[in-house]
């Protein structure tokens, strides 16, 4: 047993060595899958950089349908202006999504009758441096309704307008008549907001400027605000339908890991060894390896899925963002370049921060929410903390070694696979609640015709 864990120990640094002209692959295994967000029917995502009381929150959706159906609402706490909204890259979240996202890795057995190699650790590299005023007319219907349009503008292919309310049905109906497809039962969901006095950042489709802006998908909307209030409104989520919806938050931090507040934060299930065939179903795995934690977890929980410095990855599932792309996704502390065409350091999006030109001052948080009418009655309340400790959604798969072996140690080393295999088999149906017996067919066979009785019983009873 001694020599199967010293074996299992040393097969944990091994390395491929490369040129200096290509990166070193870390010591935690090789990256061959991940959960992004396109396994998942309904998926939202909002990215939120942060620091003090300045919060950037970009906001991508799932819309799926005619661009002139499309409508927005989104709880603010203060007016905002034109300059505060931008229409973002998409790029942008594809990238924080495939940077963060659950991952597969395998490890490969040596052939147990050579001695075990060690190889030193490489780090990863490091990231290089990087319409007008309202009618009268509109103004006298929504002063009856108790609504009042504090401010309105175009950005991109979206027109914008930032409204206060007295009423949530005034709100509701003034919406409507305004030709924002806004579902019947919207008032509920709008009520707590007007009494907390919120503000409501509401965007439509501009249709000619949108076919005429050569995308094919709405784009998604960034706003810069300061306010104390660390959150995120979900209840108007919800307002489309009965079904369940995952919402995928990306928190950036210059100090650490983000939790919520008011709801526990579950860790996603991590680092466990399951067959090797999962490789050709890792997408249908990790549904319902969710699932089954969702349900189990009683449902109302955030899952954390992924926690670590911007400034490396272990192992990575894609390149971590340089500082161009995280001031795209929001970062507003990094230094700015010279030459470049960023926002001036006394605007919104960077004003007033003290230079940090590393891009390891940004530590990303993936939190995984799945919410249907029935569950999350209070919005998201975020706390940022101090807390570096790095975490991610990480399931291994070790490939077993199934030539021929001579040695006692390779006897020893197949008599030993029929119990791993079938550990890896329980795991696995724990997680998703597959049958046993089904995955137990798909299992590798092992060759013991010439291992001892002995050794298998070694094999067993270990």
């Amino acid at each position: 047993m001694k020599l199967l864990r010293s074996f299992f120990a040393s097969l944990l640094a091994i390395l491929l060595v490369f040129t200096n002209t290509l990166p070193a692959f870390a010591f935690c295994g090789f990256y061959v899958a991940k959960a992004d967000t396109k396994l998942y029917n309904k998926a939202s995502q909002v990215a939120i950089a942060r620091s003090d009381d300045r919060t950037i929150l970009t906001m991508a959706n799932d819309y799926q349908g005619e661009a002139k159906d499309f409508a927005m609402v989104v709880p603010v706490p203060t007016v905002l202006s034109k300059e505060q909204v931008k229409v973002a890259n998409p790029a942008i979240m594809e990238r924080l999504d495939a940077f963060s996202a659950p991952r597969l890795v395998e490890y490969f057995d040596e052939n147990p009758c050579d001695p075990p190699k060690l190889y030193d650790r490489f780090e990863m590299p490091q990231p290089v441096a990087p319409s007008a005023a309202p009618q009268a007319m509109k103004r006298a219907r929504g002063s009856a309704l108790g609504v009042e349009v504090e401010a309105q503008f175009n950005v991109g292919e979206y027109d914008i307008v930032i409204l206060s309310a007295k009423e949530s049905g005034g709100l509701e109906t003034w919406l409507q008549e305004s030709g924002y497809k806004i579902p019947n039962g919207a008032r509920d969901l709008l009520k707590p907001y007007i009494r907390q006095k919120l503000k409501f950042f509401v965007a439509k489709v501009n249709l000619e400027k949108f076919e005429t802006s050569g995308f094919t998908k709405l784009r998604p909307i960034q706003i810069a605000y300061e306010s104390p209030r660390f959150m995120l409104p979900i209840r108007l989520g919800m307002i489309n339908g009965q079904d369940a919806q995952d919402l995928i938050v990306y928190i950036l931090s210059p100090k650490g890991r983000a939790e919520v507040a008011n709801y526990r934060t579950v860790r996603i299930p991590s680092d466990v060894n399951i067959p090797e065939y999962v490789k050709g179903e890792f997408s249908n795995f990790y549904k319902s390896m969710f699932t089954t934690s969702y349900d189990r977890e009683n449902r109302n929980v955030a899952f954390l899925e992924y926690a670590w410095n911007m400034g490396n990855c272990d192992p990575c599932s894609a390149d971590p963002l340089n500082p161009d792309e995280l001031k795209q996704a929001g970062v507003f502390w990094l230094e700015q370049p010279m030459g470049t065409n960023q926002p001036p350091q006394n605007s919104i999006w960077g004003r007033g921060r003290r230079p940090m030109p590393r891009s390891s001052n940004v530590f990303i948080t993936r939190l995984h929410v799945r919410y249907t009418r029935d569950k999350f009655p209070e919005d998201l309340m975020f706390q940022d903390t101090n807390n570096q400790e790095n975490f991610q959604g990480r399931y291994i798969m070790q490939h077993p070694y199934l030539n021929e072996t001579n040695c006692d140690a390779g006897k020893q080393y197949r008599a030993s696979l029929p119990k791993r295999f079938d550990q890896e088999a329980q795991t696995l149906s724990k997680l998703t609640g597959w049958k046993i017996e089904d995955i137990r067919k798909k299992l590798p066979s092992v060759n013991l015709a010439d291992v001892s009785w002995y050794d298998r019983f070694r094999a067993y009873v270990r």
